[in-house]
């Protein structure tokens, strides 16, 4: 019988659930020494139960003086936004929030409200201004938005969000995120090439608004969040009123796990589908190498992460946010883990792979509860 954690998650011990409490007990030993910088928490939950949370403290406002002084949203030296909403208990979510985005595009498909993934795109954005007259703009489809495919320059993966030449962050600058996208020239043929892009979700918040005529923050707080028995959310909007869907959700750790847990059972909650049939193993399936030619290197599906791991053909699949953001769901072992944090100073992120084979590690029993 399936614990549905609608109302609160159900707690256990990792031994009954099959898990190294002392292997977990060592990762949450480095984290509150600091050794592994600002990490502000840490769950595990396996089938369905709470197995181990912590949180850590950190002193931010101290960390930001003598920073950038300018305030805001956008401002990751902020402490009134950054790492935690207002210094309340819900954290930044970053390019998680690419994650969730997904999940409302997947509904709004299934309600009928967005055309199929494979429809061209462009037409859709009637009214704003493109660059040129490449014609393989035409050729873009919703699938190559969701799978960073699009074929638009930019770069936010060789340049930090606080470098002034990071698309990203000039994104954030301008007062008309779309257009900010759509004015950008095309580096290739869309579908030929994975290039990070938070433009490109930035897309599927207008095309989410234009869909379903709600925009994607409200139509996650009905269709996704509400029969989750997530109550307390906060998601920041574009200067044009859009939900940043590229890094602006802001979330408890354990409601994050919900989305995860969701994405264990096929999108189906207490009964009920709320993904489409199919949704799930297509949006957390390999769909392009984002690193090719690196060992383990990650692939990237429909806006979710896709970390192989052990033996061919298996794989866990992650929402990854910048300064430490990560949801793990490895479907093999019946597991769902969290860190959050905010290492955008000297220390190092924790690492995708480090995060998923500590806890692999700490795995004693296959299977089912």
């Amino acid at each position: 019988m399936t614990d549905w954690p609608t109302r609160g998650w159900a707690s256990s011990t990792p031994e009954q659930e099959g898990m190294d409490g002392a292997a977990l007990g060592a990762l949450d030993a480095e984290f509150a020494s600091g050794s592994r910088g600002q990490i502000t928490g840490m769950l595990v939950i396996r089938h369905g139960r709470v197995v181990f949370d912590r949180s850590y403290t950190h002193d931010f406002a101290k960390l930001f003086e003598g920073r950038d002084p300018i305030r805001g949203p956008y401002n990751y030296y902020d402490p009134d936004w950054h790492p935690f909403y207002r210094h309340g208990p819900l954290h930044t979510m970053q390019s998680v929030s690419k994650s969730v985005t997904s999940a409302l595009v997947g509904i709004a498909i299934g309600r009928g409200e967005l055309p199929g993934v494979e429809t061209k795109v462009t037409p859709m954005f009637e009214g704003f201004r493109l660059p040129d007259t490449d014609a393989r703009r035409a050729e873009m489809t919703l699938e190559h938005v969701l799978t960073m495919t699009t074929g638009i320059r930019w770069d936010e993966s060789t340049v930090t969000y606080t470098d002034p030449a990071n698309s990203c962050a000039n994104m954030e600058k301008s007062r008309d995120w779309i257009q900010f996208v759509l004015e950008q020239p095309l580096a290739a043929q869309p579908g030929s090439t994975f290039v990070y892009n938070s433009g490109a979700t930035e897309l599927l918040s207008y095309l989410i608004r234009k869909g379903t005529g709600t925009h994607a923050h409200e139509y996650a707080a009905e269709h996704l969040f509400a029969p989750l028995g997530i109550t307390d959310t906060y998601w920041k909007t574009t200067p044009t009123g859009l939900a940043d869907t590229e890094g602006g959700l802001y979330l408890t750790a354990r409601d994050l796990a919900k989305i995860g847990y969701l994405y264990l059972h096929d999108g189906v909650w207490e009964g009920k589908r709320l993904l489409p049939e199919g949704w799930v193993k297509a949006s957390t399936s390999p769909k392009v190498d984002a690193r090719p030619g690196v060992e383990r290197s990650r692939k990237y599906g429909y806006q979710w992460w896709v970390l192989p791991y052990g033996t061919a053909g298996r794989h866990a699949y992650a929402a990854l946010g910048y300064g430490g953001q990560r949801l793990i769901v490895v479907p093999e072992h019946d597991l769902i883990a969290v860190f959050t944090g905010w290492n955008i100073y000297e220390s190092p992120e924790f690492a995708p792979y480090d995060a998923l084979d500590r806890v692999l590690a700490a795995v004693r029993v296959t299977g089912t509860h």
